[in-house]
């Protein structure tokens, strides 16, 4: 399956903020979107991607004085990328291999959608269960 067929089924949706936005304006709108990253856009350029690991390090680190800080300054600005062709096992593998949990895909340099660990497993166990239907009804019809 690609990427792009998830974003079909899912949608584009993709939550951002900008770099100058507080700390404690992101961790609220990750609250309340019930999302678990956020894409960084500065004048429609992805300029980070921020998770709630990256929220819970600053405050961790400097205590609640870091909730007024802008998000540029705990957000990781090396973002990974996945592009709409790119196949479901080639980012499971990539996201295990770096340890993150989300992706945004990205078309010719411009923001098209995000993709989760989450959504990618969920899509590899619906190939998975329809490949085991599959079988069931060829050993069915034997």
């Amino acid at each position: 399956m690609l990427v792009s067929q998830i974003l079909r089924s899912k949608g584009d949706t993709v939550f951002t903020v900008g770099p100058q936005d507080t700390v404690e304006a992101v961790a609220n709108l990750l609250n309340t979107r019930r999302v678990g990253a956020l894409v960084v856009l500065d004048n429609d350029r992805v300029a980070g991607i921020v998770s709630e690991r990256d929220i819970v390090r600053i405050v961790a680190e400097g205590g609640p004085e870091s909730l007024k800080r802008p998000v540029s300054a705990c957000m990781t600005k090396d973002v990974l990328y996945a592009e709409p062709g790119e196949t479901v096992d080639s980012l499971l593998a990539r996201m295990t291999d770096r340890r993150i949990r989300h992706l945004p895909v990205c078309r010719s340099e411009r923001l098209v959608g995000i993709v989760s660990i989450g959504d990618l497993v969920k899509s590899k166990i619906s190939e998975v269960e329809a490949e085991a239907d599959g079988l069931k009804a060829y050993i069915a019809a034997s």
